[in-house]
Order: C-alpha cells, then structure tokens, then sequence
C-alpha cells in the first residue's frame, strides 16, 4: 500500500485552535508545544491538553492533508445556561468573523488556500496529487468553509453573507441546546426557526451537516432538508454507546441519501465506556486501528466502502491525552491505509477512505 498522495479531512478547528488557544498554526508540532510548556495564555478549558496538539500546518503538509474543511465555531449561551459560550448571537457573530479573519490572514502568507467551487477543488487536489513531497511540503492547503453550530447565524442577511465569503456546510447545532435545535446530550427537535433555516440552506446551495444533532432533530433535520448532507466527523454508536454517535437507523438512511460520514479519532467518540477528564488511552490499550471497526461498522451497513471518509477532529478541544496511543500527530495518520489493506480493503476502497469519497460528495454537491 502506497502513501497516499493527499488526505480530505472534513472536519477541522483550525481558527479555533489559532484564536482561542493562541497556537500559531505555522510553527511546528514541537514548538507549539514547547511554548504551552510556559505559555501565560492558558484558557481554563486548555489546561488538559497544552502541550498535547497534534495538528500544525507542517504536520498537515507532512501527511499530505492537502485539502480541509475549516470550521468557524461560536455558542450563544444565554444566562444560566451550562455550556460556554456568548452572551448575544451578536457577539457570536462578531467571533466567528474574527475566525474568518484567521483564515484570511493565513491566505495571504500563502498557507492556505480557499476552495469555493468544484473546479476549485478539482484543480488543487491534482496539484497535491502530482506534487512530489518536496513540493507537497510547500503548497498552500486547500480549505473549504463550514459552520459548526448555527447560533452565530442572526438573521438570513448573515446567513447569505457567509455563504458569499464561501461558506459551504453548515450544521445548525453543536453541544446542548441551541437557537436552531437540540445537539449532543439534549433533547428535542429542531426549533420553528430552524426549519427555516434549513429552508434558507437549501435556497443556498449549503450542504446540511447532521453531526451534533440529538436523535429528534436529526430525524427532523432529514425530513425538512432535501439537499445534499454528510455527517462531518462522526462514528458509529454500535462500538461507542453515546448519543453523540450514529445508530445503524441514522447510518442507513444517510447512506440512502449519499452522504459520506468523516470518521473522528476522538477517544470518546471510538470506544464504549470513556469516562470524561478520567478515562485514558492506556486504559483501552487504543490504537488507531480501531477506527477500522468502525470503518467496518459502516461499509457492512452500505455493502461497499463509497460511504466513509476522514473527518478527524483532532484538537477540537482535546489533544494526546484523548487520542490513540499510535496517534502523536495528524501526519500518523497515514499508517490506516495498510491497516485497511490487511482487512482486505483494495487500494481503490482506502483511496475513497482517504479523499475519493468526499471528493465524488462535493463533485455533485458543488455543482
């Protein structure tokens, strides 16, 4: 099994990590660590995992992750609501476009690159796919745009404006409830004002992502959105017994709609039983070959392997203390691929693992 020539990840809090952790995205893995060591920015929700990132643009670049969806994130959390977040949408709002701002600030360094249509697409990842890795170590990554959870959204004149800047996923809720609906570990389905809002996505031409949705939002979700969707970064429920994941119902009907599910390697969502702030990688003996399970999982619900991709979400508020025990960087990645070929995946399933899946999505999607 050859190295890929280029990894799609499809979920990535890239600004997140920049803005809110003080992490410059183009120093290298070691340095970044190296300065959390003794870094006064220390926001209280980091203390676990500073010194313990695993992405970085030249880890990205080493693993050939040549194309990304880069998210903008922003809770609204009114008082006395038990998640953090902001005080308005408004203020939300603003944050979000501080996030953009990132990006646009790494584009003109010529770090990243924005992708907002299919020929953009097309045309960078044969660039990653023809680069040799001196090359591939100096291209700018490709990113597309999506939203992670919609409470940023104040009205469908900001909606409209993000999808201008190039937005072109968006899921309406994240942890708990929220403006447009209920997410991970709430209850409920979605709100009058989020059936509209899926209504004005659909006008759009903006790809719903169904991960975070509670089970009655998703079932909600599905039956007032008629375009394309994919679950971002989201396994498998049979092997990792949390709402947050997918059950074999959801994952049948998605697969019925042509979505792509990006698998996560996050250890709470790829084992049973993780105890939050408790549990440990060495507890489970965790490999990165457990997300085969789960990649499994899946293919045997389809009967075929055209339904899985890569939607990581390493450092999406964690770091190694929650990952694999094999998984240091996201560049370690690149190991799946004959972990896939020994269960007797062909190098045609772990290519549309790898990038062809997704890629075939936003080839109809972005049309």
């Amino acid at each position: 099994m050859n190295t890929p020539k280029l990894i799609f990840d499809c979920h990535l809090d890239i600004s997140m990590n920049a803005m809110e952790f003080n992490r410059d995205q183009r120093w290298t893995l070691e340095n970044i660590r190296r300065c959390e060591l003794t870094s006064t920015f220390v926001p209280a929700e980091m203390e676990r995992h500073r010194c313990r990132n695993t992405v970085c643009f030249p880890e990205l670049r080493k693993g050939r992750f040549g194309i990304i969806v880069a998210t903008q994130i922003a809770r609204y959390s009114p008082r006395f609501h038990n998640l953090p977040g902001w005080r308005s949408p408004e203020q939300a709002w603003a944050h979000t476009q501080g996030q953009l701002a990132y990006y646009r600030a790494m584009e003109e360094c010529g770090e990243l690159v924005q992708l907002r249509t299919w020929a953009d697409v097309a045309a960078h990842a044969n660039r990653w796919l023809t680069a040799s890795d001196d090359e591939a170590a100096k291209l700018p990554i490709g990113y597309l745009l999506s939203l992670e959870g919609a409470d940023s959204i104040v009205s469908w004149r900001h909606l409209e404006k993000s999808r201008a800047e190039g937005l072109i996923a968006l899921g309406p809720v994240h942890y708990g409830p929220g403006i447009y609906g209920m997410g991970t570990d709430a209850e409920g389905p979605l709100t009058p004002r989020g059936r509209e809002l899926l209504k004005e996505m659909e006008r759009l031409g903006i790809i719903l992502d169904v991960t975070h949705l509670c089970d009655e939002s998703f079932w909600d979700a599905l039956r007032c959105y008629h375009g394309p969707l994919w679950a971002s970064h989201h396994n498998c429920r049979a092997l990792a017994d949390w709402n947050r994941q997918l059950s074999d119902e959801q994952i049948h009907v998605l697969i019925e709609r042509g979505a792509v599910i990006g698998m996560a390697f996050d250890a709470i969502m790829m084992v049973h039983n993780w105890a939050h702030k408790r549990s440990k990688p060495e507890d489970f003996g965790l490999k990165i070959e457990k997300i085969c399970d789960h990649i499994d999982h899946i293919c045997q619900i389809a009967g075929n392997a055209k339904h899985v991709g890569i939607g990581t979400d390493l450092d999406g508020g964690y770091g190694t203390e929650q990952t694999p025990l094999d998984l240091n960087s996201i560049a370690d990645l690149v190991t799946l691929g004959p972990l896939l070929a020994a269960r007797g995946y062909t190098e045609a399933d772990i290519e549309g693992i790898f990038r062809g899946n997704f890629l075939r999505f936003l080839q109809a999607a972005l049309r």
